[in-house]
């Protein structure tokens, strides 16, 4: 996948997949065009078995922002999981992702924004600078932003304009002076954290090989 994906083309994988992806920044690709891009989008075609369960495993991998061989990696990892169903584990592990997290905390507006800050070295985690964007986190971590992170146009464009009104349960977040915030992760991640709706069948059946 692409890392640098041009609003355009982020307008296109959504129409494509006929949901909205709020890791891909700023909404609103269904609300003019709802129907798949090119000549003949408005003509719905019956979709393959195939073609669903891929589209289902591509609503992850564009939300994400992960290519095929690391969310393939991350489910083989799921599976040696036995407390749950392995896709359960799966999006629990890609939600704990530090990216993933600097993004729903409302420290961006979108994944690609939250995966550059952190390559920058704008972030740390448990006061140490964390430049690793697939980090996992653990519970009890605290994330913050360097004092020149606070002071990017991400973290400032998401305080005014969050792409995501709610930042999951999990965390606990402290605010020091007027932008300055802490969050720590108190918990682990729930499914049901998820924000955009996908097919967990659909997904367990197109890797039922791995």
């Amino acid at each position: 996948m692409s890392r640098a994906l041009t609003n355009r083309a982020r307008f296109k994988i959504q129409r494509r997949l006929g949901l909205e992806l709020p890791g891909l920044g700023k909404p609103g690709a269904l609300e003019r065009r709802p129907y798949p891009p090119g000549q003949h989008g408005q003509r719905r075609s019956k979709l393959s078995d195939y073609t669903i369960r891929l589209m289902e495993k591509q609503k992850i991998v564009f939300h994400y922002g992960v290519r095929e061989h690391q969310l393939v990696k991350c489910v083989k990892l799921a599976k040696r999981d036995k407390s749950r169903a392995w896709v359960d584990t799966l999006v629990i592990n890609l939600e704990r992702r530090l990216d993933n997290a600097v993004f729903r905390l409302n420290f961006c507006t979108s994944t690609p924004a939250a995966r550059q800050i952190v390559r920058h070295g704008h972030v740390m985690v448990n006061g140490k600078v964390v430049s690793v964007p697939g980090y996992i986190l653990k519970k009890g971590d605290k994330i913050s932003m360097t004092e020149k992170g606070y002071k990017t146009q991400p973290y400032m464009t998401a305080l005014t304009s969050p792409r995501l009104m709610a930042v999951p349960a999990c965390y606990t977040i402290e605010t020091k002076g007027e932008n300055e915030k802490t969050a720590t992760l108190v918990d682990f991640p729930l499914p049901e954290d998820i924000p955009f709706a996908f097919s967990s069948q659909f997904v367990t059946e197109y890797y039922w090989k791995i």
